[in-house]
């Protein structure tokens, strides 16, 4: 998006296995934004909350910082109320984004341990009834990925095509 809107900006990112333990993002966050104000006359942080439950948000008080609108990027890529109809319609939805479909192997199977003890997928998802994927850009390569991602968790998927625009639209809003 950066380079197709042709945007000066420069993408630092953190690493995306933060996800994993969202009460480390906000003290990552303020190292590398602290770390990036001396190189920079601006800096955004291009997180949603992600699950650190205000603490990014003070972080960005405290710095002067903007960030991504939304408690998750799930907002972004569905919208506030689009996502809740479907977690209203069924609570126990599990959700995956392009990136999680991808990384699906390495994000969530290795790093729960299903790989080496995959009598665990029961007491990590017993209280799922599908996936959903959130789909950016799909196309056949994905969706494959998705379906197998949804296959070892041993539910059905869902897929609902969000498009990238109101990550874009945020994006533009960061930017100013």
């Amino acid at each position: 998006m950066v380079a197709r809107n042709g945007w000066p900006v420069d993408v630092h990112p953190l690493p995306p296995l933060l996800h994993n333990q969202p009460h480390l993002i906000a003290d990552e966050v303020r190292q590398l934004a602290t770390s990036l104000a001396t190189e920079y006359a601006g800096v955004a942080v291009g997180y949603a909350d992600c699950g650190t439950y205000g603490a990014l948000d003070q972080v960005c008080e405290e710095l002067g910082l903007a960030r991504l609108p939304g408690l998750h990027c799930y907002d972004l890529f569905a919208g506030e109320s689009a996502l809740a109809a479907e977690l209203d319609a069924e609570p126990g939805t599990y959700l995956l984004t392009d990136f999680l479909v991808r990384s699906f192997e390495r994000t969530v199977v290795r790093e729960l341990g299903l790989d080496r003890w995959p009598e665990l997928r029961d007491d990590y998802f017993a209280h799922y009834t599908r996936v959903v994927w959130l789909a950016q850009e799909p196309d056949p390569e994905l969706r494959t990925l998705a379906q197998q991602a949804a296959d070892r968790l041993g539910l059905p998927l869902t897929v609902v095509p969000t498009g990238t625009g109101r990550l874009e639209t945020a994006l533009e809003g960061l930017l100013r």
